[in-house]
């Protein structure tokens, strides 16, 4: 009984991810991709339509009041105090629970900053009064003072300059990203890249609106933060792509989308640990800031770096690239390239086939070779060779004449040795030996 070694093993997913040998067809299935994406960013846009932001005090106006944690009440005021005391004091005071109530500061400059509706001189007083009987702030002079608790209003027209200043760095930003691509790349790139931040910025807002987080300057600072992110995956993408297609339109090797698909999978690793790496500190962010210390402004910034993040990546690996090649292919050289790609794959098929299917003669087709001999530059030296053995089997079988086969083409056959009588001597009788004749 012969032993026969076991098949090998395919390679698993994280073996086709390290190898980037374009295992993944993610180009191939752009029109997934398109229907996912498209779907994501209806979904956003009709929650930010019909649902609307819950905009912070920052945006829509309102009273902050702000003392001191360094009270004589109490040590400190703690922050299980902020989260529940402070809050029923101030809403029993006024008939109503206040935005949000949270610390800010450090060390001695430390104080509980209190957000609500705008309230009236009389509420205002009534709070004060209130949240100074029961915690006793400490003044300048290190006593318990009145004045120790301040009060601010701040104006809706405020929180419309905010959201009018953000979304102008917004469009300067977006524009100067294109303007750079344009240049540094191409037009093509650069129209991918913007549909790509686009995309970024619709499903980190509709995240918002579906999920109800109050919206403050951290939010727009985030947003701003993400997008950079966003660009750089999508830069090392595009870099890889314009690497790969170099010199592309005289080549048949591959087309423009399996060469931008190539370039995916080689980066697909790299932006995958790009993303995990930038991530984890916004959810160390989310647990430690929000869940154990308790400060919620965190919140609004750490949500919104980690949905631009995830939306980042994976809009750069699954939404850029699939928009750049349909932008290209509709270049005609593009498409005149990926026919020959096609032919050249036709005819290396028909090589393996049977003889009586070779003897029909094929039409040379156009490559572009700048020789004009019409070979396929990419072609390495064995297929050139077939090719040119398959051709003049066809020739051959159709002139009558049998053609030349195996080593009989690449090495001349040898002449039958002359005798020593007539004819040209070869061999060692050929060469002179030096010896006078005697």
């Amino acid at each position: 009984m012969v032993w026969t070694p076991p098949a090998p093993k395919p390679p698993g997913v994280l073996s086709r991810l390290y190898t980037g040998t374009g295992a993944f067809d993610i180009v191939g299935r752009r029109r997934l991709w398109y229907i996912a994406f498209g779907t994501l960013m209806l979904i956003c846009i009709g929650s930010m339509v019909f649902r609307g932001f819950n905009l912070g005090i920052d945006f829509e106006g309102g009273t902050r009041i702000q003392f001191p944690t360094a009270t004589s009440a109490v040590a400190t005021v703690s922050s299980e105090q902020v989260s529940t005391d402070v809050g029923r004091v101030v809403a029993d005071s006024i008939g109503q629970e206040p935005v949000s109530v949270q610390k800010v500061g450090t060390g001695a400059a430390e104080s509980v900053l209190i957000r609500t509706e705008t309230l009236t001189a009389v509420d205002s007083v009534k709070v004060k009064q209130a949240l100074f009987d029961a915690f006793k702030p400490v003044g300048a002079n290190g006593e318990p003072s009145l004045q120790a608790i301040s009060d601010s209003a701040v104006s809706a027209s405020w929180g419309g300059e905010i959201t009018t200043q953000a979304l102008i760095a917004l469009a300067v930003f977006l524009v100067l990203v294109t303007i750079f691509l344009a240049f540094y790349f191409e037009r093509s790139m650069a129209i991918a890249a913007l549909v790509a931040l686009i995309h970024d910025v619709v499903v980190t807002a509709g995240i918002y609106s579906i999920i109800g987080f109050e919206v403050t300057p951290s939010t727009v600072i985030g947003l701003l933060t993400i997008l950079g992110f966003s660009l750089y995956d999508t830069v090392v993408v595009f870099d890889k792509v314009r690497e790969n297609t170099r010199g592309l339109l005289g080549l048949t090797r591959r087309t423009y989308a399996e060469a931008a698909n190539l370039a995916l999978n080689q980066t697909l690793m790299r932006s995958i640990n790009t993303s995990l790496i930038a991530v984890l500190p916004v959810i160390g962010l989310l647990v430690i800031g929000v869940g154990l210390l308790g400060v919620g402004t965190l919140a609004d910034l750490a949500l919104v770096q980690m949905v631009g993040i995830l939306a980042g990546a994976a809009s750069s690996i699954f939404l850029a690239t699939p928009v750049l090649v349909d932008l290209k292919m509709r270049d005609p050289r593009f498409i005149q390239q990926a026919e020959r790609v096609r032919v050249r794959r036709a005819r290396a098929a028909a090589g393996k086939a049977e003889p009586e299917e070779l003897a029909v003669p094929e039409p040379v087709v156009e490559t572009g070779d700048p020789s004009g001999s019409g070979d396929d530059p990419d072609l390495s030296d064995d297929d050139m060779l077939a090719d040119e053995l398959r051709r003049e089997k066809a020739l051959a079988a159709a002139a009558g004449v049998p053609a030349r086969t195996g080593k009989a083409q690449q090495q001349p056959a040898r002449r039958p040795p002359a005798s020593r009588t007539g004819g040209r001597p070869s061999g060692k009788a050929s060469r002179p030996t030096g010896k006078k004749r005697r």
